[in-house]
């Protein structure tokens, strides 16, 4: 394992993106969400592979790239931060198909033991033309994430409902007190 590489999951519309544009400012590695990419993907060809055509061929396809992104983070040194990642991917396409995938693919990739879940922010959530579902559709992606995580061994930690420097700062923090790569590194 990688003390490294860190998750920020959560609930969608929940200021993940933000806080990681954030620690990116900050000198920090950021890996963007591989929903967001797969639907620029597959938006820009005319492909099916998207949440609201084939769900099941969107999230293989986020599990694919969830791991090739862990695999190339895991070289690096100092800290890398994941909008969302594989467990995110697992959970869902279990849940959708009731396929064993969570437990055998998280333990053979597994993250920083501390990971930080963005709350429900019924007040900054916003639908745009990669989510497009609503915020109840949100929430509940939200409580499959929590009960996930920490079953898989992970020490969940949550977001505070700050500014997007605020957040940084605490998440700063939560880390500087955990194993893993001096806070202060950098690329």
């Amino acid at each position: 394992m990688n003390g490294g590489l860190v998750v920020i999951s959560g609930c969608s519309g929940g200021g993940k993106s933000s806080l990681l544009a954030e620690l990116k400012a900050r000198g920090h590695r950021v890996v963007e969400e591989p929903g967001r990419r797969i639907i620029a993907e597959e938006t820009a060809v005319g492909g099916s592979a998207l949440p609201w055509c084939d769900l099941a061929a969107f999230l293989r396809r986020a599990i694919a790239m969830a791991i090739a992104d862990h695999a190339a983070a895991a070289k690096n040194t100092g800290w890398t931060f994941f909008d969302r990642g594989l467990i995110d991917a697992a959970a869902a396409l279990q849940a959708l198909t009731g396929d064993d995938v969570l437990g055998p693919l998280a333990a053979a990739h597994r993250y920083h033991p501390r990971m930080f879940m963005a709350p429900p922010w019924p007040e900054i959530y916003v639908a745009d033309d990669g989510r497009r579902h609503g915020f109840d559709e949100a929430v509940a992606e939200y409580d499959r994430l929590s009960a996930a995580y920490p079953a898989l061994g992970y020490d969940v930690v949550p977001l505070p409902k700050l500014p997007t420097a605020a957040r940084a700062d605490f998440v700063q923090g939560a880390l500087a007190e955990s194993k893993g790569p001096d806070i202060t590194e950098r690329r």
